[in-house]
């Protein structure tokens, strides 16, 4: 039976609120299915404004992926801002999906993909909107799966009573898997309902199903154990890894967006995956192991996307972009190929260590010349060993003598404030390479004319990495100590006013580590900010920190635990953590060990190019690294040229 448009409710309202275009879809490369003649169909979220969510990969190429598929629709739909949610309630529209403005609700699936933790809220909103109960215990045939994804969902305990499946790692081929086991129970006339169909998923042991988990608490507090309540569950549920990513090679079709984006270019993901070991990072331990994409499969995804958007821009992403084994001959063949077109490229930001003039120059041939930035992360060399970012301030003075020498006017540099051993000298040092930085510029440029961003966020701990027992440091703490940074800063008469400073206070980041390392009692919270009012906790000026202060206070009395239990204290070896049933491949003693190594400020090799360290994930997830160099060219070798008239 067909579902019919809400559009002509919603049209009604777009007059009366900000940035109507947002919700009006038809985008280029955009895909309208008939819902008749497909018999399984999702609905994907990216908790956010649509400025956020549509130029998000990991969407775009689910989106791409699952309409490939004969039989499969699937449709986005984004965070509607606080005006037209208002709006949508007072005329009982329901949540909508932009593409073909059908109810989320009437879906087989509702795909959520969480790249942090503060768009829990937003789930719930669009969640209610939609008319689905916000609790999975509470829904019937008639709601969809409720499904979450993305790197936050590696620990998706604080929302395991609002979603009722979770899929970590890579989404391409799991989306698929689970399309054709709901496609055969909805052929065989749904049995069992929805327990039948959530088990079915569960005994693949990749698709974590909450409602099948119990979790036991000791009377302090800590998780006793995590224990499956029926037969046929598995103990622990793996995450998926893609190999070889040149079978994938989405988005084909990129999204072109209506309305003004946070990332206005066609985006190519040339690997996945790093090695470096930087202890905070969850994104590059859990992605583990590093696939690059071939140099010529990235030539032909670059022409093909080019060609369907139009955009002038190519961002070449990755976790550590330069570090691709053959990144200069893509940069060189790449600005050859569209020379004529004036097509930039990018990269998001480039080690000090991987930097080099060429590279850097081949990257702003076609497009213009803007900032560099350089993420050293840690102010000290000390603080650098304890989070293995092994770059020494020589390397970065040396790296940015050579770029103000070369034409730049402007580096940005990215630190955290917070991490672990970390002290208020730690922090000072910031401005001691701030300042060295001008120095060198001033000297190897000949003017003053030079800038230096210092740009700080707050370290949260993450799960599945060797700091997942780490203490964070207060919001407190956080404050007083990049007030005194900011004080050095602008206290210095020869190179403050030279130093750009940006920062964000210790509040956000008290939130984002009681989310991160939440277990199930966390959910109460959500969802008591969620009914205060609390939507679009990312954006500074939408986010309460007492809102969420107070609502956790209420809601985690009876428990006997609060927000200090879960951000600022340290934990043992022998606790259960929330996520220890979820298996990353990474060895949990591994992770431990190499905790302890950053305790005695010991730093440990990129696995790429050195013997195995035992991480865990090759053998555990029958994967392995894949890295070139192919020896491959760009092709066609030839420069377009542009045909004289006549």
């Amino acid at each position: 039976m067909s579902v019919e448009s809400v559009f002509p409710q919603l049209e009604a309202l777009l007059p009366h609120v900000q940035k109507p275009i947002q919700y009006v879809g038809g985008e280029l490369n955009s895909t309208v299915k008939e819902w008749d003649a497909c018999d399984v169909r999702w609905a994907l979220m990216y908790p956010d404004a649509y400025e956020v969510g549509l130029p998000n990969q990991g969407v775009m190429i689910l989106y791409e992926v699952l309409n490939e598929r004969e039989g499969v629709l699937a449709e986005r739909t984004y965070s509607v801002w606080p005006d037209l949610e208002q709006l949508m309630r007072d005329h009982e529209v329901p949540q909508f999906t932009v593409d073909s403005h059908r109810p989320v609700k009437a879906f087989d699936v509702f795909g959520l993909s969480f790249s942090t933790e503060l768009g829990y809220t937003n789930m719930l909103t669009a969640l209610d909107l939609a008319g689905i109960p916000l609790e999975s215990k509470d829904r019937t045939l008639d709601d969809p799966i409720v499904l979450a994804g993305g790197h936050a969902a590696f620990n998706p305990e604080p929302i395991a009573d609002f979603i009722d499946a979770a899929i970590i790692g890579d989404g391409e081929q799991a989306v698929l898997d689970m399309t054709e086991i709901i496609r055969a129970w909805k052929a065989e006339g749904r049995p069992g309902g929805r327990e039948e169909v959530l088990f079915r998923l569960a005994r693949t042991g990749s698709v974590y199903i909450p409602a099948f988990y119990d979790v036991e608490y000791l009377p302090d507090g800590r998780i006793a154990r995590v224990v499956p309540n029926r037969s046929g569950v598995p103990w622990r549920v793996s995450k998926h890894t893609v190999m070889d990513l040149d079978e994938w090679p989405y988005p084909k079709q990129p999204l072109v967006p209506l309305a003004e984006t946070v990332h206005e270019r066609m985006s190519v993901e040339i690997f996945r995956g790093c090695t470096r070991g930087c202890r905070f990072c969850q994104a590059g331990m859990i992605t583990r192991p590093v696939r690059e994409r071939s140099i010529t499969g990235i030539g032909e995804m670059v022409e093909k996307g080019l060609k369907a958007t139009g955009f002038e821009e190519v961002g070449l992403l990755s976790l550590s972009s330069a570090d691709h084994s053959e990144i200069g001959d893509i940069a060189k063949g790449l600005a050859d190929r569209y020379e004529e077109d004036k097509i930039g490229l990018s990269l998001p930001s480039t080690r000090v260590d991987a930097f080099n003039v060429d590279l850097a120059n081949e990257l702003t041939r076609n497009g213009r010349r803007s900032g560099l930035t350089f993420a050293p992360e840690g102010g000290s060399e000390r603080m650098r060993k304890v989070i293995n970012k092994m770059v020494s301030e020589e390397d970065l003075i040396r790296t940015v003598a050579t770029a103000y020498g070369n034409g730049w006017r402007q580096v940005k540099l990215y630190f955290m404030c917070g991490l672990p051993t970390e002290t208020d000298d730690d922090v000072l040092q910031i401005a001691d390479m701030a300042m060295n930085v001008i120095a060198k510029g001033r000297e190897v440029s000949r003017s003053n004319d030079i800038r230096c961003t210092v740009s700080i966020g707050g370290f949260v701990p993450k799960p599945h990495t060797p700091f997942q027992w780490a203490p964070q440091l207060s919001a407190e703490e956080t404050d007083a100590r990049l007030e005194k940074l900011r004080d050095k800063i602008r206290g210095d008469k020869k190179y403050g006013r030279s130093i750009g400073f940006r920062y964000h206070d210790g509040k956000p980041g008290i939130v984002e580590g009681l989310l991160s390392r939440g277990d199930r009692r966390i959910g109460a919270v959500i969802r008591a900010v969620y009914e205060d009012g609390g939507r679009f906790d990312g954006w500074r000026e939408h986010f309460s920190y007492d809102r969420w202060m107070s609502c956790a206070d209420k809601a985690l009395a009876d428990f006997g635990v609060d927000v200090d239990w879960y951000t600022t204290r340290e934990r043992t070896y022998e606790e259960v953590l929330p996520w220890d049933h979820l298996d990353s491949g990474l060895d949990k003693d591994w992770l431990w060990e190499d905790w302890q190594d950053a305790l005695d400020e010991t730093e440990v090799e990129d696995c790429r190019w050195t013997p195995c360290f035992d991480c865990g994930v090759c053998p555990q997830m029958d994967t392995h690294i894949q890295i070139g160099p192919t020896g491959k060219k760009l092709l066609p070798l030839t420069v377009k040229k542009s045909v004289p008239a006549g």
